[in-house]
């Protein structure tokens, strides 16, 4: 069963959620321990090319997967023969193997693995080392290892955070700063950053300006400013959308922001596997307003494929301001 994310992990002061807090610091203790301790005990596996670490500091909702593409794309632009690596979270296959989209599913690869191979070889694999090798056999010559922050199986040569550079009243992207379960942060910001080559913060395409508080937050480490932008505009007339994502409540406000006719608005827990209950909740929700049905790019690839017909994906991409500093800073050794 899959969880939704609590909203106060967000709250910069923790004034909800308190005693919850509190009751989940002791396992946050152990987590945050456990994490430092496996990482400083597994030396990073060398397969011989250069290895690109695209991860982050919280549980989801940073938006690293479109910086991952986004990566990829860069480097293939450059004749960089690049592939893309995935545990494959959600997915039955344990790999190495090598993602089709004309014959892997959702529940095979995982979904954010199913969307990057529209875009790029990608190899999903529970063992990073054995996928890297497969990779490289295969052609690879440089490899973009998405969520790898804390896995440290392979050696990178460069190490990516992303960040979610939205801050909103008391919504600050890491919280308080607790570690899982008590807070969204999966170690301690400064033991997390001490591994970083640089940090992407990716706001909304509306958004002001990144914050200069957290921008002070990442001292001297290079910081590049992203923009999550749809692909194309929303579909037209009345919409019901849905998103199974960390932070659902973003969907609902993108699409506002883009100009939807948006009617109402159905969140599910990240990752969410859609029940036939589920889609006929949708279904009724739109019937009701005599709507259509829109979710995001990682929801659609989820969906029984006679469901995809029925419902709009709008996707977003990640566009940095400076396109061109960012893939110099990938190109050190390409």
């Amino acid at each position: 069963m899959k969880v939704s994310t609590p909203r106060w992990w967000y709250e910069r002061h923790g004034r909800h959620g308190r005693v919850t807090r509190t009751l989940l610091k002791p396992a946050s203790w152990l987590w945050a321990a456990a994490t430092a301790r496996r990482i400083a005990r597994t030396p990073g596996e060398d397969v011989g090319v250069p290895v690109i670490s695209v991860g982050n500091l919280t549980v989801g909702g940073s938006g690293k997967t479109p910086v991952a593409r986004e990566v990829l794309r860069l480097l293939r632009a450059a004749d960089v023969e690049a592939h893309g690596l995935s545990r494959g979270y959600g997915g039955r296959l344990e790999g190495p193997v090598r993602v089709d989209p004309a014959a892997h599913s959702a529940a095979d690869v995982g979904d954010e693995p199913l969307m990057l191979a529209g875009d790029a070889p990608m190899w999903v694999a529970r063992d990073r080392v054995a996928g890297a090798r497969a990779a490289v056999a295969a052609g690879a010559r440089t490899l973009v290892l998405d969520d790898g922050h804390q896995n440290p199986a392979l050696k990178k040569s460069l190490s990516l955070i992303v960040v979610d550079g939205e801050t909103r009243e008391d919504e600050w992207p890491f919280g308080d700063g607790s570690v899982f379960p008590s807070g969204p942060m999966r170690e301690p910001l400064t033991a997390g950053l001490a591994r970083a080559d640089a940090v992407v913060v990716l706001l909304p395409a509306d958004a002001p300006p990144a914050d200069p508080e957290l921008l002070a937050m990442f001292g001297t480490l290079p910081v590049f400013i992203a923009r999550l932008e749809p692909s194309g505009p929303p579909p037209v007339g009345p919409q019901v959308g849905f998103a199974g994502i960390a932070k659902p409540w973003k969907v609902e406000r993108a699409l506002k922001a883009a100009g939807c006719d948006l009617k109402d608005f159905a969140p599910f827990p990240d990752h969410a596997d859609y029940r036939a209950e589920d889609l006929e909740f949708l279904a009724d929700r739109a019937a009701l307003f005599e709507a259509g049905l829109v979710t995001t790019e990682k929801d659609w690839v989820r969906l029984p494929a006679e469901w995809r017909a029925r419902v709009k994906s709008w996707p977003v991409v990640a566009k940095f301001e400076d396109e061109a500093g960012f893939a110099k800073s990938l190109s050190w050794e390409s």
